[in-house]
């Protein structure tokens, strides 16, 4: 090597580790605290649950509310927690904690004398105080004001503590709270494990060590971690049985979907809301509590770092240095490899001191170092200029329609990154059984045809009524009106180009004819440039080209070639014909969708009518629950129209719905689960 070359590197790798170094540097600052957070929330999402015996939760759910007969605006009779309350002091519970507030003398006198003769005789209740925010006097001051249990229960508790947690920015419950000073409450995690003694309680000065939350499992997977209950079947031996609350701590509090239970509806994200998957997305401030009080009693809390700002920068700094330097000076193929393997060491590490010394730090901090080091290693030693002239080089030469073109050619606006809201027209088609039909095609032979259908597609249907080709998906084309020029037709403009495309003469390939379907929507959706001034994509995004999609994929359960949205068959108005194909729930979207199947130009109203009619009748009263009605209607639709997709698909339906009838609030609607 030269030593202008060798210096050319040396100077690439100086450039490198301070790049990397700055990069951790700001990342641990306040630019990467959402990487910080992820640090502590991946590790929980692939192991598996702890399985806890010390504790029992028991929820004051929307079932209590409905067996019990429960307000769900008004606190609950304080004769049923007087009732659990003796049943577990009968079973040997070693603590009961009340995550409520009983704040006030209840309606019922009798009730209240027998619940605090009940916390009485067990001895070993924590109850709940509140910490209300008030504003101070002075100028934006905020103080606390404790709201105590009403006094015959304060009296006769062995424990009071605040019900108060402290979640991150991203509302997150990640450390334990225990309370603010000395002269203050202690949590109610904190005031149940010193009732029990255990051993991080014994001193006091450690009630306000850092500790972060062990998390057990995800809130509401099943099995559970921590088991639950729900309170009214706790108060029945026939449902829960005798025993099963001995040398158990029980807490007892309001369930997620509780409107009402007497004290302030809490839930919060966990580090499992991340990945998804089975359970809640959140966890009640019941179980918060029951988890942060496990970690005390069992001492396997979360820990980090002593002087974490100094240590950690410092660590960042030498990786920063190291690996940014080294991959500088390796070939791309070789950086890649030893940059992976780092990633991946990084990531082992970490899993591993969580798992075995429930020890974490803002690894995801060290990842991104690593990865920075990479992509500065690849862009100086291999594809920078290589990639820049060719994006340049590519810009305007990007496939789009010709007026989009045109458009970007005079207007050098388009040409930077960013989207606006518009109402469109979008359409999605795609080629039935094309797998099947293109499988063992000759690669020239292929693209041969796919040119042909393609141009068909886009000069006599699309581009011809001005609609704009956003991209092909395979065989499939994705392509929309009413921008980037405003079209106040532009339903009608996309329902004459999905029939232009209906009635061209037959194409084959292979033998075998192609059928294309299509989906149409009217919708709002980000339309725009997306990507950087040297290349970009003009395209749209939003649930309404979902929506569009799912409406082509909707055809093969219908048997239909053209299938639009209400939006869209309102905006083709009176010119269009069309006929109503039902409600349904498609995959991914939470409200049912109306569904026209497109029949053609109004000058086709007359020669359906024979069929469409009883069609028409039938589906009114299939979603009325008439189903004998509703398959004499769709019978007689096929009579007069055999080949008739939507009428075999809702015989079908009717089929299975007198196996597995509906929910009383049906209101005709189908779900599909799959696209």
């Amino acid at each position: 090597m030269s030593f202008a070359k060798n210096l050319q590197v040396r100077k690439g790798g100086l450039i490198g580790a301070l790049l990397t170094t700055l990069a951790g540097l700001l990342l641990y600052g306040a630019f990467g605290l959402g990487l910080i957070n992820r640090s502590y929330d991946y590790p929980f999402g692939p192991r598996w649950p702890i399985k806890v015996d010390d504790v029992v939760l028991i929820y004051m759910d929307d079932e209590s509310h409905k067996e019990l007969n429960q307000p769900f605006d008004a606190p609950w009779d304080r004769s049923l927690h007087a009732r659990l309350l003796e049943r577990l002091t009968q079973e040997g519970c070693r603590a009961v904690v009340f995550d409520i507030v009983f704040a006030d003398a209840g309606r019922n006198p009798a009730a209240d004398e027998r619940l605090a003769r009940a916390i009485r005789d067990n001895g070993k209740v924590v109850l709940a105080a509140d910490a209300v925010p008030v504003i101070g006097l002075e100028k934006g001051a905020i103080a606390k004001r404790l709201i105590y249990p009403f006094e015959p229960f304060k009296e006769n508790a062995a424990a009071l503590g605040l019900d108060e947690v402290q979640p991150d920015s991203d509302l997150v419950i990640r450390r334990h709270f225990h309370g603010a000073s000395e002269d203050e409450l202690p949590s109610l995690s904190w005031a149940a494990a010193r009732l029990l003694k255990a051993n991080a309680t014994r001193d006091a000065a450690q009630r306000f060590q850092s500790r972060w939350i062990n998390y057990y499992g995800p809130p509401g997977s099943v099995p559970a971690a921590i088991p639950r209950v729900s309170f009214y079947s706790a108060l029945d031996t026939n449902m829960v049985s005798a025993g099963f609350f001995s040398n158990k701590v029980a807490f007892v509090g309001a369930g997620l979907l509780t409107v009402f239970s007497g004290q302030r509806k809490d839930e919060y994200p966990t580090p499992y809301s991340r990945w998804g998957g089975k359970g809640s997305p959140f966890m009640s401030g019941l179980e918060l509590q029951a988890t942060m009080f496990l970690n005390l009693l069992r001492g396997d809390w979360l820990t980090r770092t002593s002087s974490p700002g100094l240590r950690e920068r410092t660590g960042i700094v030498l990786l920063g240095l190291l690996i940014g330097f080294g991959l500088a000076r390796l070939r791309p193929s070789w950086a890649a490899a030893v940059a992976l393997a780092g990633m991946l060491a990084i990531t082992t590490v970490a899993y591993q001191l969580f798992l075995r010394a429930h020890f974490w730090f803002p690894w995801l901090i060290l990842v991104v170092q690593v990865f920075t080091a990479l992509l500065w290693s690849v862009v100086f030693n291999s594809i920078q200029l290589y990639v820049q002239n060719k994006l340049y080089e590519q810009s305007l030469a990007l496939y789009l329609s010709p007026k989009l073109v045109r458009k970007f050619a005079s207007n050098k606006e388009l040409l930077r990154p960013g989207a606006k809201k518009e109402t469109l027209t979008i359409l999605f088609s795609d080629i039935a059984n094309f797998t099947s039909i293109s499988e063992g095609m000759d690669s020239d032979e292929l693209a041969r045809y796919m040119n042909s259908y393609f141009q068909t597609a886009v000069a006599q249907c699309i581009h011809h009524t001005d609609g704009t080709i956003v991209k092909y998906i395979g065989d499939a084309i994705f392509a929309f009106w009413n921008a980037p020029d405003p079209q106040s037709d532009h339903a009608l403009r996309a329902c004459e180009a999905a029939l232009r495309f209906r009635d061209q003469p037959p194409q084959y390939m292979n033998g075998r004819q192609l059928v294309t379907r299509i989906g149409l929507h009217t919708g709002v959706a980000n339309v725009g440039n997306f990507g950087s001034t040297a290349r970009v994509d003009y395209t749209a995004l939003g649930e309404n080209i979902n929506l569009a999609s799912r409406m082509e994929g909707l055809n093969k359960y219908l048997g239909t070639d053209i299938l639009i949205t209400g939006q869209t068959q309102q905006g083709g108005g009176e010119k269009i014909t069309t006929r109503f194909a039902g409600h349904f729930r498609l995959k991914g979207f939470e409200k049912t969708v109306g569904v026209y199947e497109l029949l053609g130009f109004r000058e086709e109203a007359e020669a359906t009518r024979l069929w469409r009619e009883p069609f028409e009748n039938a589906l009114r009263e299939f979603r009325q629950g008439n189903f004998d009605a509703a398959e004499a209607g769709f019978r007689c639709t096929l009579e007069r129209r055999p080949d008739d997709g939507p009428a075999k698909f809702y015989l079908h339906q009717i089929a299975e719905l007198r196996v597995h009838p509906p929910a009383p609030d049906w209101a005709g609607e189908v779900e599909l689960k799959d696209k």
